[in-house]
């Protein structure tokens, strides 16, 4: 088994490359899909795992460490923050169904 990480779709973690701060060509690779898939939901799911050999759960795992990367958001400043805020928004979403839906009227 390759140890490199970059090669390997189930361990592209930010431990590869998160010291030295470059993005490896995986990364980046999973940044320029995601730029140009985020208006199409359609197919998506399918894509991921055709071009880029990942299941739509680890392909969302490995997106959100990568964008969590100062390199990341270096590289493509405008899609990382999109990321970023959608994100955030998810989660303050979450919260407010899992904190407040039993006691909104």
């Amino acid at each position: 088994m390759d140890k490199s990480g970059d090669s390997d779709p189930n361990n592209p973690t930010p431990e590869h490359g998160a010291d030295s701060g470059a993005l490896s060509e995986r990364e980046l690779a999973i940044l320029a899909f995601e730029g140009h898939w985020f208006k199409h939901a359609g197919a998506k799911e399918q894509a991921i795992r055709t071009e880029l050999g990942l299941s739509a759960a680890r392909y969302y795992q490995v997106l959100g460490a990568i964008i969590d990367r100062p390199a990341a958001l270096a590289h493509d400043p405008m899609l990382v923050k999109r990321l970023l805020r959608m994100r955030e928004a998810r989660a303050h979403a979450r919260a407010r169904r899992s904190l407040g839906g039993q006691s909104t009227l």
